[in-house]
């Protein structure tokens, strides 16, 4: 009997290899070579095929171009992470941890579209008795909605095109398999050719299609990064499975601004969109607490009100410097600019620093933030009630300015807060009805500023 060949494939970028190397040829990631069967040489011909008619070369400024119609989901918050709704053939991965409520917000997105265009809902992870019962549990009529349990993407192309939906829900790309193909469901040749076929048909049709993706352990999404790259939109799904509240994260958007952010709270009928998702980030606390202090970041367009808590304790021999939600080099940084300019020493300190409500903060406008909190749990001394701040901080104390600081300040002064120290060139040339601004341009300034206040 002929033996069947192997081949090595890279879990990262799917690149394949004779033999096993303990580092890719392709991308240079160590432990990713998988083996899997050989593919038969002599597949089928005309396999693939372009987007769209072949055209001449023809010079930009004359080629015609026009905005992209938007249908709104239902989900406005969803709606501000696609960038206004879905487009047609537009497609979307959404990734995120088991049971973090994915098919939950996308069967409600479905049911929402039904009304008004034709969709189509295909899942190979449940069966269609179990996806009518969650509807039932969620409330949905599911009156207008089409559903396939199936994973043969053969099979799927074909529903399809005789369904002709506007809408299409792949949940998940991972459970889809081409008859073309010999590996098995998951693999990273399986889930590149599903991913690039159903691309292809959603822009030939112009049918916008939502792919349902997993994640590894580490929160990445499965499979090679080429699926990302497919893609118009890649969106994540965080929150913590013992919290009530999620985020919707736009990594990637063709048709609209990335790190957009949704915000939705898990109730026993399905995904409600928050209105005001400062108050999930905000602790409650009846008077100011030592060590508390309120950042105004930016998400996307959004802006919003985040607490950030630090404890600063007596150390041992070696200080230990812990942060959640927020880069621990920086934080070190933080602590040698402070000590160096401002003469606070921490040397001697366990430094513990902490985002409210397990939101990441990436933006280096919460430094002045996390100075400000590290110094008033440092004296023992709480900030005053409705007190927030924002700005960068260098190396050589000076605090720079933060992007659309008026938005923050306009932002901070609807919620109520009335004391602010921003950098000085986000001193607003108006002043703001209800908010004391004070604008510094160093870090001694900012701290003398804070002695003054409490």
């Amino acid at each position: 009997m002929a033996t069947s060949k192997s081949i090595y494939t890279c879990t990262e970028c799917g690149g394949t290899n004779a033999k096993w190397l303990g580092k890719c040829p392709h991308c240079g990631a160590w432990n990713t070579l998988t083996e899997t069967a050989a593919e038969p040489s002599g597949g089928a011909k005309n396999r693939y095929q372009a987007l769209a008619k072949s055209q001449p070369v023809a010079t930009l400024s004359e080629i015609e171009a026009s905005d992209y119609d938007r249908t709104p989901t239902g989900q406005e918050e969803l709606d501000r992470v696609l960038g206004g709704g879905i487009v047609a053939g537009g497609v979307v991965l959404i990734g995120g941890d088991p049971g973090i409520g994915k098919s939950t917000l996308l069967l409600q997105a479905v049911e929402s579209l039904s009304q008004t265009v034709k969709v189509l809902y295909v899942t190979g992870e449940e069966s269609g008795a179990q996806v009518a019962m969650r509807s039932r549990r969620l409330g949905l009529a599911g009156d207008k909605v089409r559903v396939l349990a199936e994973i043969g993407l053969e099979k799927i192309l074909a529903t399809i095109e005789a369904e002709e939906p506007d809408f299409c829900v792949i949940d998940s790309i991972q459970t889809l398999y081409s008859e073309q193909l010999t590996s098995a469901p998951g693999s990273v040749t399986q889930v590149r050719e599903c991913a690039a076929q159903l691309t292809r048909t959603a822009k030939a049709r112009g049918c916008a299609m939502v792919l349902v993706g997993h994640v590894t352990k580490e929160g990445a999404l499965a499979g090679p990064r080429v699926l990302e790259h497919i893609v118009d939109t890649v969106l994540y799904f965080e929150g913590d499975t013992h919290s009530s509240f999620r985020l919707v994260r736009a990594i990637k958007n063709r048709f609209g601004a990335v790190n957009e952010i949704g915000v939705f709270a898990m109730t026993e009928k399905g995904l409600k969109g928050v209105a005001n998702p400062s108050a999930i980030f905000l602790s409650t606390h009846t008077e100011p607490v030592p060590g508390s202090c309120v950042l105004v970041t930016l998400e996307g367009t959004r802006p919003l009100l985040v607490e950030l808590q630090a404890l600063v304790d007596s150390g041992g021999a070696s200080p230990r410097r812990l942060s959640v939600g927020l880069d621990r080099d920086r934080l070190a940084m933080l602590l040698a600019v402070l000590h160096r300019h401002a003469g606070v020493a921490t040397g001697d300190q366990d430094v513990f620093v902490n985002a409210v409500g397990g939101v990441r903060i990436t933006e280096p406008a919460a430094d002045l933030a996390v100075m400000l909190a590290i110094q008033s749990s440092l004296r023992g001394k709480a900030l005053p009630k409705g007190f927030i701040a924002f700005g960068e901080v260098g190396l050589a104390g000076e605090v720079r300015p933060a992007p659309r600081g008026q938005e923050r300040l306009k932002e901070a002064a609807k919620l109520g807060f009335s004391v602010a120290l921003v950098p000085k060139a986000n001193a607003p040339k108006k002043p703001i009805e209800g908010l004391t601004i004070h604008a510094v341009e160093r870090v001694e300034q900012a701290i003398d500023v804070l002695r003054g206040l409490v």
